[in-house]
């Protein structure tokens, strides 16, 4: 794996996804911040219920802070907003517009990611070129409740056993879990409460990461 692969899945070690109606009040760009001062080095922007203006100007604002932190920026379904603030890349769903064709509207220089929630539509989407798939929902999460029962641990191993891309584990993860959670051989975890939610969330996400390295250090 070359250099720029090697980074990609350091980068992905820790994949933080926005709900600004998750951090207790506080401006979400400057919670993302202080993330990024723990160690945060992904972070997917998905506010579904901005208007588009207003999730430009969050992409915008999210892309120079970014930027600052030498991290990525992933932009939640929305194509044109990817591209117009030169986002590092799209994270897309079974709703979403098909992963062969936002490859060919991105090309080879960016990310893609999918929500997957089945093995099966995992590897579709590794077949059409996505680069990395969240799967979805490890534990019980209000945020993924729509799509059924937990997967669990065992299924995200399967799930990791048959991809050739990266897997990222998510639903439910904290620092309680997050040592089961990566004993599915999984790349990485992401999460949204358990940074954005936390009192300190440099402090929370730094702790998560330091479990990541204690882990790889043990296995």
């Amino acid at each position: 794996m070359n250099a720029a692969g090697l980074k990609a899945l350091t980068d992905l070690r820790l994949y933080l996804i926005t709900d600004r109606h998750q951090t207790l009040g506080r401006n979400l760009t400057e919670v993302v911040r202080k993330a990024l001062e723990g160690g945060v080095r992904a972070v997917q922007l998905r506010e579904k219920d901005l208007s588009s203006g207003e999730l430009f100007r969050l992409a915008e604002e999210l892309r120079c802070l970014t930027t600052e932190y030498d991290a990525r920026l992933i932009i939640n379904d929305r194509l044109d907003i990817a591209l117009a603030v030169e986002a590092d890349g799209v994270h897309v769903g079974v709703n979403s517009l098909p992963v062969a064709v936002v490859r060919q509207v991105l090309g080879q220089g960016k990310l893609i990611g999918y929500s997957a929630h089945e093995i099966n539509e995992a590897l579709q989407a590794q077949a059409d070129g996505a680069d990395f798939v969240t799967f979805s929902p490890v534990f019980h999460t209000p945020s993924k409740s729509a799509f059924g029962q937990p997967c669990g641990v065992k299924k995200l191993a399967d799930a990791a056993a048959a991809l050739r891309i990266p897997v990222i584990g998510l639903g439910g993860i904290s620092l309680v879990n997050v040592a089961e959670v990566l004993s599915a051989s999984i790349t990485g975890i992401a999460v949204i409460s358990a940074i954005l939610a936390a009192v300190d969330p440099r402090v929370a996400a730094s702790s998560l990461l330091k479990k990541i390295e204690e882990y790889a250090h043990n296995s």
